[in-house]
């Protein structure tokens, strides 16, 4: 099943309102002394709502609705500088985490027990975090918003929310929401250069995802670089920095760490801020802990290839392909390293990894000549294997429709496109780095001229049906666990909305059991086992309800 990542958030949220456990009254003293940077800067110039200046700095919106940051300085002048320019799109992010506490732990009981947790779990974080990142957190977090003072002191709120995907993802022992990224160069793509494309499919509700902001950093130390972002967060999750050096990351699966480590968003970030190839990409890589598993796929301008780095708490691997010129990546580990790892071989047989994985191969093998146009359109692609029809939303499909954003890059010739709402729906806008670190005090940054059009699936009733089935879903869901009546209609346009996605079944199934109805149950799992089931652990719960409704029938 689909899993909502921001009741990660949630759960880290408690984390601060315990402030006295010994972890936290440690990361109090740890506060990074600022005394040798210059605290004062210009103040911020508004000239309408969406658009700001400050200095040599800038944030504006584009007509594709994503907002266009660029800011430069030392560590503590860059985090002051970008809380000062987002800070409106920083309050609202703040919110949105915020407001998910008493929606998804709205016990009092659980509330306490989780935030005693979470701070003794998060004791040595600030252990794992560079002094340069903390200190621009720092700067950041003046910023942050006054409303929520009483969870935790601004800097401990922000360093914490560095680690809010790890610290989610190690919770929930991986359950994860399926990545996509691919690589080609030489003969596999139509002018020989390497094309990088990936999905992050990051949900943690559709107002997390509203404001994108694609970021562009001049450090007085290391390499500038961009990357896609949200307000409050500097690690980074998509990027490439001037010497066409990119990072992007998915999920892997391991054992459940003892405590925290270095965020795998700041690893992210000092890859991309201080290395120019492969090579030094994986020295920066094995000198961090990192408390999760991950795939960081690494491309490089200079080595003209891509690679996997492979980490987790207990093993490092690299994945480089030999007699080949493309590189797939979904939730799984490929390197030796990991070979006979349990973990990733249960997880390679059990979950949508290894599906999407072929899918990917597919796809490539039938476009042997990838573009950045062809790459969008994989990104894009909704059906499974041999394009079979799998309903929407459905986790083996590259695009689940829920993606925080995508992106292909060009890193040769230092290009960028970023996808726009909804989705990877929406159009893919083009930034050419060259040109951007050169000027960048230009109002827009994006090279419109290279974008790449719109999905008009956007526009279909298929579409509008699938966003109608998302709300009918959830208010069904509630429904059950309130044990309230459904009307039949709503079970039949639920069913309707979808047709080929085996939740749609799923969900009916569940009701009619729990009410008793059990010819009509053994009927909708019927069904459901006819589609194409998400993971193993799934089609096992469908095939339990089948062998209980038919017991219970046969009494």
């Amino acid at each position: 099943m689909k899993i909502n990542l921001s009741i990660y958030y949630g759960l880290l949220l408690l984390l601060f309102v315990s402030l006295t456990s010994c972890g936290i009254s440690k990361s109090l003293h740890d506060v990074p002394d600022v005394s040798a940077y210059n605290s004062v800067i210009p103040e911020r110039v508004k000239t309408s709502d969406s658009t700001f200046t400050l200095g040599n700095n800038h944030l504006s919106k584009n007509q594709q609705g994503l907002w266009e940051l660029y800011v430069e300085g030392n560590p503590y002048q860059r985090g002051l500088i970008t809380g000062s320019l987002t800070q409106e799109l920083f309050h609202k992010q703040e919110s949105i985490f915020v407001s998910k506490i008493d929606k998804f732990v709205p016990s009092k009981t659980k509330q306490a027990l989780l935030r005693r947790f979470l701070a003794w779990y998060n004791r040595k974080l600030y252990l794992n975090v560079p002094l340069e990142y903390k200190t621009e957190i720092l700067g950041l977090s003046k910023y942050a918003s006054p409303d929520y003072n009483y969870i935790a002191d601004p800097y401990l709120r922000v360093l914490y929310f560095h680690g809010a995907h790890d610290i989610g993802h190690a919770l929930q022992d991986l359950a994860l929401v399926g990545c996509t990224s691919f690589a080609a160069w030489d003969e596999k793509t139509a002018d020989g250069s390497l094309i990088i494309g990936r999905n992050l499919d990051f949900y943690a509700g559709d107002d997390f995802a509203e404001e994108k902001i694609i970021s562009f950093t001049n450090p007085t130390e290391g390499n500038k670089f961009m990357s896609v972002t949200w307000a409050g967060m500097l690690g980074v999750l998509s990027g490439m920095n001037e010497h066409g050096l990119t990072v992007t990351i998915n999920a892997g699966k391991s054992k459940i760490p003892l405590i925290a480590k270095t965020p795998i968003s700041i690893l992210n970030r000092e890859i991309l801020q201080y290395a120019s190839n492969i090579k030094e990409a994986i020295a920066i890589a094995k000198k961090r802990q990192v408390f999760v598993s991950e795939s960081i796929l690494v491309g490089s301008a200079e080595d003209r290839k891509a690679v996997i780095i492979e980490v987790s708490p207990h093993n490092f691997g690299v994945y480089d392909v030999e007699n080949s010129n493309q590189l797939i990546c979904s939730n799984h580990f490929q390197s030796e390293a990991y070979a006979n790892d349990k973990n990733n071989l249960k997880h390679i047989e059990e979950s949508h990894s290894q599906y999407r994985y072929e899918r990917m191969e597919e796809l490539l093998d039938h476009n042997p000549k990838l573009t950045p146009e062809i790459a969008v359109d994989i990104l894009r692609n909704k059906e499974g294997l041999h394009n079979k029809a799998i309903g929407y939303g459905n986790e083996k499909a590259l695009n689940q429709l829920l993606a925080h954003h995508s992106v292909v890059f060009k890193p040769e010739q230092r290009l960028v496109w970023v996808s726009s709402n909804p989705y990877q729906l929406g159009e893919f806008v083009a930034y050419d780095l060259n040109e951007i670190f050169k000027s960048p005090t230009k109002n827009s940054l994006a090279n419109t001229i290279l974008n790449i059009e719109e999905d008009p699936f956007q526009y279909t009733e298929a579409y509008k049906n699938y966003q109608t089935y998302r709300h009918l879903r959830h208010e069904v869901l509630t429904s059950i666990d309130n044990n309230d009546t459904i009307d039949l209609e709503k079970l039949l346009q639920l069913e309707k909305l979808n047709l080929e996605y085996w939740e749609s079944y799923y969900i009916v199934g569940t009701y009619y059991y729990k009410k008793g109805y059990y010819t009509a149950a053994l009927e909708a799992f019927k069904i459901a086992k006819t589609k194409e089931i998400t993971t193993v652990p799934d089609e096992e719960q469908v095939d339990k309800y089948i062998k209980k409704l038919k017991r219970k029938l046969e009494l």
